[in-house]
């Protein structure tokens, strides 16, 4: 059951950083090294959509242990 909440955790945290890195590469957000950069505008979705899988895959997992 523990393993399940880390998969979420983990899903959430890719797809967070994936989203920052987005805005950061695509120059929303302002101030970094990473800003304007278009390797991270790429990345980034990359990042987000593994991310939302490990995601999927976690709210799987959770739904067929609680049933």
């Amino acid at each position: 059951m523990k393993k399940n909440w880390f998969v979420l955790g983990l899903g959430a945290l890719l797809a967070f950083i994936g989203v920052g890195w987005t805005l950061q590469g695509l120059d929303v957000m302002k101030g970094s090294a990473m800003s304007g950069v278009t390797l991270w505008a790429v990345v980034g979705p990359l990042v987000a959509i593994v991310g939302l899988v490990v995601l999927g895959v976690g709210f799987a997992r959770l739904r067929r242990v609680s049933r």
